[in-house]
């Protein structure tokens, strides 16, 4: 059940189709939604600082502020719009900087919502997406910055290999999947593929038909370097509105780096991809 939703608030007025995205969640499931922007500045290296200006660092300070109220206004006023139940919360700089504060924020919420990086014009979401996907316990949403519309539950890909992350993603997305009018569970079968996990997936399916969902099983060939295409161009040939899937990563000094395909799909995704750990 789906009833508490935050979403990270972008500066740029460009970028506002994440707002509009999680909005539309929260007309669709009728749950309260929380806005969150941050007023920060991005961290500068403790050596930099002593030769760092007072004067553009206090600069920098007060743009990112006022980006960040700009983002809030924004926000505001389009929840006016939509008569959802909401709220917005402006967070300064804190001492652990806007991923781990919006990980630890959004153990607090059935769902975070966030857009994708955008190499082209600067905008880098890596490390929050990361922090939230590894350390908040919760689902995420990732937006793609080419997103148009708001939320649509026409037909949903879960991709399923078996393991942990992909029991919990689908686990965790039911409220969707129970309003989508065709699932399918996606098999990528290569060289390195259990092949126990197919005949696991039509377990899955029947498991999922408990909770009246129907579920098609496909399976298709790919090698093990092109999985992230293959779902990606599966995915477009079948005009599908979302992506379900588990985040999969490894730890570097205590923090989580994403996998291979799990950061290929969020770096050329065309559609949301709803994803646990």
């Amino acid at each position: 059940m789906i009833k508490d939703v935050i979403v990270h608030l972008e500066h740029d007025a460009t970028r506002d189709a994440v707002r509009d995205y999680a909005l539309s969640i929260a007309e669709k499931f009728d749950v309260y939604l929380t806005g969150v922007a941050f007023g920060y500045v991005a961290n500068i290296p403790s050596f930099v600082l002593p030769d760092f200006p007072a004067e553009i660092l206090a600069d920098l300070a007060a743009n990112t502020e006022m980006a960040a109220r700009g983002a809030i206004e924004r926000f505001d006023a389009a929840v006016k719009r939509s008569g959802i139940s909401a709220e917005s919360r402006l967070l300064m700089q804190s001492e652990f900087g806007p991923p781990r504060t919006f990980a630890a924020m959004g153990r607090r919420f059935d769902l975070s919502v966030i857009m994708q990086s955008d190499d082209d014009s600067g905008a880098s979401n890596d490390s929050l997406i990361e922090a939230a996907l590894f350390d908040s316990g919760r689902p995420l949403i990732v937006v793609p910055y080419i997103q148009k519309g708001g939320l649509e539950l026409d037909h949903i890909i879960c991709c399923w290999d078996g393991g942990r992350a992909a029991a919990r993603a689908l686990n965790d997305a039911l409220p969707l999947l129970k309003k989508a009018r065709v699932v399918e569970l996606l098999i990528v079968a290569n060289e390195k593929t259990d092949y126990a996990h197919v005949v696991r997936g039509a377990e899955v399916a029947k498991h999922l038909g408990r909770h009246d969902v129907k579920v098609e099983v496909k399976i298709i060939p790919a090698a093990d370097i092109d999985v992230a295409n293959t779902i990606l161009s599966y995915v477009a040939d079948r005009s599908a509105s979302m992506i379900v899937m588990g985040g999969y990563g490894h730890s570097r000094l205590r923090e989580f780096v994403l996998g291979g395909t799990t950061r290929e799909i969020l770096s050329t995704m065309t559609v949301p991809v709803f994803m646990s750990h």
